[in-house]
């Protein structure tokens, strides 16, 4: 046999078994607590070769960054985005042999957390890799890796992803844009528009999805998405003025037209017809890092609310001796760290061997990390009162920069679906396999599942070893991990008895399917906590005790409001007023009006 060729030095080679993904054995009631304890860790190596890039980029941010400026004339001056391009942060995420920096997610995460103080660099920076050129790298072809990573690495160019029509928003399998295939077969003429592009009018390089013609497994001539690499030199591409948008002003954000465009076939990403699944796993891969990014934005707010609390005084106390002041403190605190956990947690898993899916996750850190920003800059500017409404403090900048988070990269709505339907799915699947076990006669699913229901009757004990002598859990966090292990427990049996009463229908019980994925973000969130607390405390990290109380804090309140969702997800629950909510709703737009007279109306 041949010697084994060498295989350069790379950072961390991804040869594994697929996991099983974490999040979803949720909705069976599973937790597989070796995913997620002990909480991820990174090794003194990378720690160092992180806070290389850490010092720079902070500097940079506090000299070179003047976020009011760029707020006011919309616009990343081009000195800023040479200084971005020169510290390496156009090519995070791209492997070093092609010029990138090869961060892992978890290093990508936790500069996130610098470049998200201005929200404009922070939408442009993504754009550019954790979407734009993210398709190049998950997919592409060597060749194609080879072409085009080393000039997006320097930021020489810039990407865009071109998803987003008119016509089809979160609906992304409804694009119009069309590549026809030429005579000759060599090349793809490509035409559409494509609308709230970002980086639109600065990017040299696109990903497009388009419309392709397929030639089915049967035969068949069938219409399916493709993806693309065109470059703005191919000709036929033009982009319409930047929008004047609410927040994240100097990002660019425009109109992208194809007219004729001529797209060689070796631009293709992936294969004809595959487009889609490349789309959603681009945009799966990069939403974890809206966590650390939303927490790096809100220590910083706490920092610079907890300054003017301290001082400012009021009935001659100072504001910070306020217990309505003291609770938006703690609320804080308590959103930045649970946003954290949660997105360190996911990084820790994405960057393990094997190709972990994780895109459950990820959805469930975007969606908790987008409404927990939005809610913390919010309280903050009150903190302030008339001072945070003014232009003159960065307050109001960051309510208008964070309102974008709930919207883009997969609304929030969209995501709750995913997450939800996600895992149903994975149970349903499992749990229609054990009924087809039983009825074809197997007496070992059979009599588990009856031992299962006679423990629930006679009020089980639930353990699932987080807690206990030798539980992974530190003797501090015991009550907030049995709290986790009896909402998962419930979790699982709830999402049983939805699944036997709905069956294939519960993909149009939007009101349900919320609550399920809010109490499985809270799961998530909850374990995310306990685990890096239980970390901090049995290594000695400094204020380990305000780790534990702030995660206890959490989990407590998330315990109650998911037996609370649990209640009203019951059949004929008090608590459940969602047909009430449906038909007051279809009178409103039924109307397209609020309907109720006017309260000095009469009738005599």
């Amino acid at each position: 046999l041949p010697a084994p060729a060498t295989l350069p030095a790379v950072r961390r080679l991804h040869t594994a078994a697929p996991r099983p993904a974490f999040a979803k054995e949720l909705f069976l009631g599973t937790l597989r607590k070796e995913e997620v304890f002990p909480y991820p860790e990174i090794s003194n190596e990378e720690l160092e070769e992180i806070n290389q890039f850490v010092g720079p980029v902070e500097k940079f941010f506090s000299e070179e960054v003047d976020s009011k400026k760029i707020d006011r004339d919309a616009k990343i001056p081009p000195e800023t985005l040479k200084g971005l391009k020169d510290l390496g942060l156009f090519g995070m995420q791209i492997p070093e042999e092609y010029g990138g920096l090869g961060l892992s997610n978890t290093m990508y995460a936790r500069l996130g957390e610098i470049t998200s103080l201005d929200g404009s660099i922070a939408v442009t920076l993504a754009a550019h890799q954790a979407i734009g050129l993210k398709g190049i790298l998950i997919a592409g072809t060597d060749e194609q890796k080879a072409k085009y990573l080393p000039r997006l690495a320097s930021g020489e160019h810039i990407a865009a992803f071109c998803l987003t029509e008119p016509g089809s928003g979160s609906d992304a399998a409804s694009i119009q844009t069309r590549a026809t295939l030429s005579e000759d077969g060599k090349y793809f003429l490509l035409n559409g528009s494509k609308v709230w592009i970002s980086n639109g009018g600065l990017a040299n390089i696109f990903t497009v999805f388009a419309r392709t013609e397929v030639i089915d497994k049967d035969g068949q001539l069938k219409d399916k998405i493709t993806a693309f690499i065109v470059e703005r030199d191919f000709g036929g591409v033009t982009h319409g003025k930047p929008e004047d948008k609410l927040g994240i002003r100097g990002s660019n954000t425009c109109e992208v037209h194809f007219e004729n465009t001529k797209v060689p076939i070796e631009n293709v990403i992936g294969e004809v017809g595959g487009g889609f699944k490349v789309a959603m796993n681009i945009l799966n891969s990069g939403r974890f890092s809206m966590g650390s990014a939303s927490a790096g934005m809100i220590k910083k707010l706490i920092e610079m609310t907890a300054e003017y609390a301290c001082t400012r005084k009021q009935f001659n106390k100072k504001l910070s001796e306020f217990g309505l002041i003291q609770e938006k403190f703690c609320f804080m605190a308590v959103k930045a760290y649970v946003m954290e956990s949660m997105a360190y947690l996911t990084a820790g898993m994405m960057d393990r061997p094997g190709f972990p899916d994780c895109s459950v996750e990820a959805a469930m850190v975007k969606v908790f990390s987008s409404e927990g920003a939005w809610t913390c800059v919010s309280e903050a500017l009150q903190i302030l009162g008339g001072l945070g409404y003014m232009k003159d403090y960065p307050y109001e900048r960051y309510l208008r920069d964070t309102r974008i988070l709930l919207i883009f990269e997969g609304t929030n709505e969209i995501l709750r679906m995913y997450i939800a339907l996600t895992g149903m799915q994975h149970a349903g699947k499992i749990l229609t396999d054990k009924i087809k076990e039983i009825k074809k006669g197997n007496m070992g699913v059979a009599l588990g599942e009856f031992l299962n229901k006679l423990r629930d009757m006679m009020g089980r004990k639930v353990d699932y070893g987080l807690v206990g002598d030798r539980g992974v859990v530190h003797p501090s966090l015991q009550e907030s991990g049995k709290k986790l292990e009896e909402n998962i427990y419930y979790f699982g049996a709830t999402v049983r008895g939805l699944l036997s009463r709905f069956g294939k229908t519960i993909v149009d019980e939007q009101l349900v399917l919320k609550r399920v994925a809010d109490i499985v973000i809270n799961l998530y969130a909850m374990t995310a906590a306990i685990s890096r607390a239980s970390r901090s405390i049995s290594i000695g990290l400094r204020n380990h005790d305000h780790e534990v109380l702030l995660t206890n804090i959490f989990c407590t309140e998330a315990y109650f409001k998911n037996n609370y969702a649990m209640a009203q997800l019951e059949k004929y629950a008090d608590e459940n007023l969602d047909d009430c909510i449906k038909k007051a709703a279809k009178q409103v737009l039924e109307k397209r009006a609020y309907t109720c007279s006017h309260p000095l109306d009469r009738t005599f």
